[in-house]
Parts: structure tokens; sequence; C-alpha cells
């Protein structure tokens, strides 16, 4: 079915609509260096952000009590997680001055193809899937180029496995064993019945991590089990079997373990940006030791003769899948260079 036109009065209305959107942040902003220009804020103090709501953050202090604030024009945009310097204003409200450099931060493409920071400073990116929606390991295999190439450690995590027969069970400890050989951590759980989560626990200490995966995978409810009282909403899946998004923003609590964790909202794809597309075969672990040793230097792994990757895949030595794989993500990046 071909889409709708919009009408000359629609288009008009949806930029009149944006429009104010704007003027209305802008005025803002402007409000906000009032504030600073009037010498009514109180003095710098570090920050966390711990939620972000369009043109505002929200600020957790030293003490823990967290305050929304705006942004000064000057600052780039913030994350959940990323570090900062704030100055408390009247009412309670604050304002953003300046961020401190990330460790390290979790990014994809958005729907218009600009790139946009999911997650700042966190160590760990723990990848839940679920029986149903059924897990892609291309949605995983994104994930993982993701988090190879930002420098994170990804963590496997298969929710939900009380819904499994025997048979079932054995398809999905093959599918985890199968990244477990190449060198990835995978876990299995259940919060229904309450298995699995103690073996996750000691990786909460001192650490910080960010949970994704698609909607429905219980996400939430994992964090609702790992963190009393967190609260975090949770929802059935729709009657398609796909995941009901319950998670609007990225949000951050803290464990009993001295960690953090971010619960993001949960996306059905997860696309990927690469300045160089040459990158994308190191984001895939076990390829990295036949990079170099194909017999053209700019080899695509995919038809060229002498692949060291494609023979690799051929002798066992590289999951075929994981090629195949490999070769759909490098479609999708649209690089004259490539």
């Amino acid at each position: 079915m071909s889409k709708r036109k919009l009408t000359r009065q629609q288009k008009w209305r949806i930029e009149k609509i944006q429009q104010e959107r704007i003027d209305r942040a802008q005025d803002r902003v402007q409000r906000a260096e009032t504030l600073v220009d009037s010498s009514v804020l109180g003095s710098e103090q570090d920050g966390l952000i711990v939620a972000h709501f369009g043109t505002q953050v929200e600020v957790e202090d030293t003490q823990l009590k967290r305050y929304r604030c705006l942004l000064r024009a000057n600052v780039p945009a913030l994350v959940t997680g990323d570090r900062v310097v704030w100055r408390m204003g009247p009412d309670n409200q604050g304002i953003v001055e300046a961020q401190y450099p990330r460790h390290s931060s979790l990014s994809r493409p958005d729907t218009r193809g600009l790139i946009k920071t999911v997650a700042a400073n966190v160590d760990y990116i723990i990848i839940v899937i679920a029986p149903l929606p059924e897990p892609s390991t291309l949605l995983i295999d994104r994930y993982l180029v993701a988090a190879e190439l930002a420098h994170i450690e990804p963590i496997l995590l298969l929710n939900k496995i009380d819904l499994l027969n025997d048979a079932q069970l054995g398809k999905f400890n093959e599918l985890i064993q199968s990244y477990r050989s190449i060198g990835y951590r995978a876990f299995s759980c259940s919060t229904k019945q309450d298995m699995g989560l103690q073996d996750i626990n000691p990786l909460l200490r001192q650490h910080s991590f960010v949970f994704v995966g698609q909607s429905g995978v219980g996400k939430s409810s994992i964090i609702n089990a790992l963190l009393p009282g967190s609260d975090q909403q949770t929802a059935a899946l729709s009657t398609s079997q796909l995941g009901v998004h319950t998670t609007t923003t990225a949000r951050l609590f803290h464990t009993a373990e001295g960690g953090t964790l971010i619960d993001s909202p949960g996306i059905r794809e997860f696309s990927l940006h690469l300045d160089d597309p040459h990158l994308l075969a190191t984001g895939f672990r076990e390829f990295r030791r036949y990079i170099g040793e194909c017999q053209f230097r700019d080899c695509r792994h995919d038809h060229e003769p002498g692949c060291a990757i494609k023979n690799a895949a051929i002798t066992g030595e590289i999951n075929p899948k994981r090629l195949e794989n490999y070769l759909k993500i490098a479609q999708t990046l649209s690089h004259a260079s490539y």
C-alpha cells in the first residue's frame, strides 16, 4: 500500500507544531542563560545524568539527590551516564554547565540517519534475549559489533528460560554455546522462578552496565529482580508476539554492590554507522586473526578469491552464520568507498 500524501494544510500544520516546539526549547535555554547572567545560581558541583527528558535532564548530585536541569547552549547533547558540572538555580531547578569526557559510549543511527548516543561511561553491555520475541542472531551480532568497536565488554543473557521445554532449551543452549565458543560470556535466567540472576550479581560490583535488547525480552523485569524497589514498568507481549515498549527513556539505577545499571528503551532494530566500513570485520572478534591474510587488501570477504575469512568459514573455524550476518550488515553500510 502506498503512503498517503499529506495535503498542503497538513504539512503546514506539522511544520508549525515543530517550530513551536523549537521555540519553546530555545525559550527555556534563554531563561536558563538569564539565570547564569543574573548570578543567582549556586556553586559548581559534580553530577551524574540519570535520565533524559527532551530539553531537560535529571541530574544526581554526590548525595544521590536528583534534580531537573536545563542545559547551557554550549553544552553538547547529553545522555544517561554522562558526568557533568552543574549549578543549582531557583525552585530546585539547575543548569548543566559542562560535560566531563566519556570513557565509553554506545551509539547508533536514529531513523533520520543521525548518530544517537544511547548511554555513556558504561563498562558492560548486557544483551538480553528471550524465547519470545524470537531472538535474531543478526540483531545480536549488531549489538556485539557496536560493543566491540566501542571497547565495551558485551555479555549475553537469555531470559525467560522457564518458558522453554527440553527440546527448546537444547536449541537455545546451542545458540548460547556458539557465542561462548568465541569468547563471550553468556548466562541464562528466569525472573519468574528466580533462577540464574545470582550469577550476574558478582559482575555488578563497582561497574556500570547498560541493558539492551528487543522490546518484551524482560529487561525491566530483570532490573526489578536485581534491584527491589526500582519498580520498572513491565508489560506482556502484544498479540503479534512483538514487544511492547514500557521503557521510554534510558534511566540509571544504583546497585547495592556499588555499580550502576542503565535500562534502555527496547528497540526492534539496531543499525550501525561506521566512518570506515572496513572496520566492520574487526567488530567480529573471531575474524581478527584472519584480517590481512586475504589475497586482496580491500577484500570484502564475499565472493573474492583467496579470502582468508571465507575459507575459515568453509573449514568450520568461523561459524558460517556469523559470516552470513557480517555480509548482511556490510550491505547496509552505504559508503561509496566500500
